[in-house]
């Protein structure tokens, strides 16, 4: 039993931690609750955790400038590596987590129990703070249960702390298909929240040497889910970068709210603030960040803007572009732009890497991945504090990174050329078609393995037996809401004569439209497509 958690506890924590991971990776990926083949919770956790492992790996003895105790560098370590490594939505926010942690523990002389509960209660709100309305049923859900239970046990005992909040966030987990209707109907629990789970176990064994009950593999059963998307009903996003106060903050989170939704705002912790909103009043969203403090790298995307965009000559003037992106098809298409081009599913610090590779002073970053966003959010603020202007437009599709870096013009102001590529971006629709990894009852339908699902804007609209019908079926569903060009990106997978088939099928029903196909090479996806 340990009384307290020192430097080479908390090393313990980590690599038992990663090894619990590592353990259930599978059974964490697979509590995808969407019927698409790229459910990768588990694995996004390894790699964060890998990257903290590493940090703590390359620095063992050195305390930093300012004389932090042994166990706050150790954590600081373990948070910043957790933060470089972060690799989606989940390993976002347990980055978050680690920093509440190390923030609140790093100037503590020993870390007992009281010390560790207000530790989980500061990470709680370093998750809580980058969601502006939380979702019950969800990683915070569980994190504020075992911070709520190591609270209330009110003890300077480790070990019972420990356990409590473990017991609590068990229970929490169980309780998440309850709070959240898609869990329900996958029969799955959270699997953010299964990961920390197994992380609080990870750190009762790290103080009390025992090993904790392994919990029962989770059952699944056909289920749904949506991907998460804002309302319709707003027609601009707008997104900057704010020098401010946290009061000031706390009265612009209200004022944004009651503008709009999808509001996200996320600190670094000197005083730089991320504001992200979905509005329709962009005036109103940028002055109440001028009263707020200082905003600036101002974005604005206007979703229902359906003009096709024209191509612009790109000349090289201290500007680049980095795109994530995957298939040799598809990263020659944006190396042919100038562009820089990550793998698909990049840590923050390969992001990173990229950007400061490209020796540039103002980078755009296209992520081509809602799962990638978060992670290129954190890369930019990152090359903020290296002096390198960063702007993410927020490209949800290779698609729309096409028609964005179409329109780039380096006679433009760099801001301006921002808006100008998130423009064009929300104004390619987008698409995909794969063949369906698991059974699920999807908005459209049941659907089964091998089912050919095509997924307009993220969401299921057709399933198909045959991959060619339900292509061409697609194209003309959204073509029904009006288009010049039509792009199409085959899949490593795709058969041969796919792109012929669905051309012609276009120039006989749609003869007025431009059809551009390209070899895209991604896997999963036999075909991409986007429409502008």
């Amino acid at each position: 039993m340990l009384d307290t958690l020192d430097a080479a506890a908390v090393r313990r924590w980590c690599t038992s931690g990663l090894a619990a991971l590592q353990r259930h990776q599978g059974e964490i990926d697979d509590l995808n609750v969407y019927p698409v083949p790229d459910g990768d919770t588990g694995t996004n956790l390894v790699l964060t955790l890998t990257s903290a492992q590493q940090a703590l790996a390359m620095d063992l003895e050195t305390l930093p400038d300012g004389g932090h105790t042994p166990h706050g560098h150790a954590l600081r370590l373990m948070a910043q590596g957790a933060l470089l490594g972060a690799r989606g939505n989940s390993g976002v926010i347990l980055s978050q987590i680690l920093r509440g942690l190390a923030d609140a523990l790093a100037p503590a002389p020993a870390v007992r129990g009281r010390q560790l509960a207000g530790a989980l209660a500061a990470a709680t709100t370093a998750a809580y703070a980058a969601v502006a309305r939380p979702v019950e049923g969800t990683l915070l859900s569980v994190v504020a249960a075992a911070a709520d239970a190591a609270q209330r046990a009110q003890s300077d005992d480790l070990p019972a702390v420990a356990r409590a909040a473990a017991v609590a966030a068990a229970r929490a987990l169980a309780r998440t298909p309850e709070q959240l209707p898609e869990l329900a109907r996958a029969g799955v629990v959270d699997a953010g929240g299964r990961g920390l789970c197994l992380l609080l176990d990870a750190l009762v064994e790290t103080v009390t040497g025992e090993s904790p009950a392994p919990a029962p593999p989770p059952l699944r059963r056909p289920g749904t889910a949506a991907r998460e998307t804002g309302s319709e009903g707003y027609a601009y996003e707008v997104q900057y970068l704010l020098d401010a106060t946290d009061e000031a903050v706390a009265r612009l989170r209200a004022e944004l709210s009651a503008l709009g939704d999808s509001l996200v705002v996320v600190g670094d912790g000197s005083g730089t603030w991320n504001v992200h909103v979905h509005v329709n009043d962009v005036g109103a969203a940028v002055e109440a960040g001028v009263v707020a403090g200082r905003p600036h790298r101002i974005g604005v995307t206007r979703f229902a803007d359906r003009t096709a965009p024209a191509p612009a000559v790109v000349r090289p003037d201290g500007r680049a572009a980095v795109v994530v992106a995957t298939g040799a098809g598809i990263a020659g298409l944006f190396a042919a732009e100038g562009a820089v081009v990550v793998p698909a599913n990049p840590s923050t610090g390969e992001l990173l890497d990229a950007i400061r590779a490209t020796g540039a002073a103002r980078v755009v970053v296209l992520p081509n991945d809602p799962n990638t966003q978060s992670v290129a959010s954190a890369a930019a603020k990152e090359a903020h504090g290296l002096g390198v202007k960063v702007s993410v437009v927020p490209t949800r599709s290779p698609v729309q990174a096409l028609a964005a870096l179409a329109v780039r013009d380096p006679e433009r102001r760099f801001e301006d050329d921002v808006i100008a590529m998130a423009e064009a971006a929300g104004a390619c629709r987008y698409a995909e078609v794969c063949h369906a990894a698991r059974e699920a009852l999807t908005v459209a339908g049941p659907c089964r393995p091998g089912d050919v699902l095509a997924l307009v804007e993220g969401e299921v609209h057709l399933i198909g037996q045959d991959l060619t019908d339900t292509c061409t079926a697609v194209v003309d569903r959204m073509l029904g809401g009006g288009g010049e060009l039509v792009t199409l990106l085959c899949g490593a997978d795709a058969p041969a004569g796919l792109a012929d088939r669905v051309r012609a099928h276009v120039e006989r029903s749609w003869p007025f439209v431009e059809v551009q196909a390209y070899e895209g090479g991604q896997p999963h996806y036999p075909l991409l497509l986007g429409v502008e």
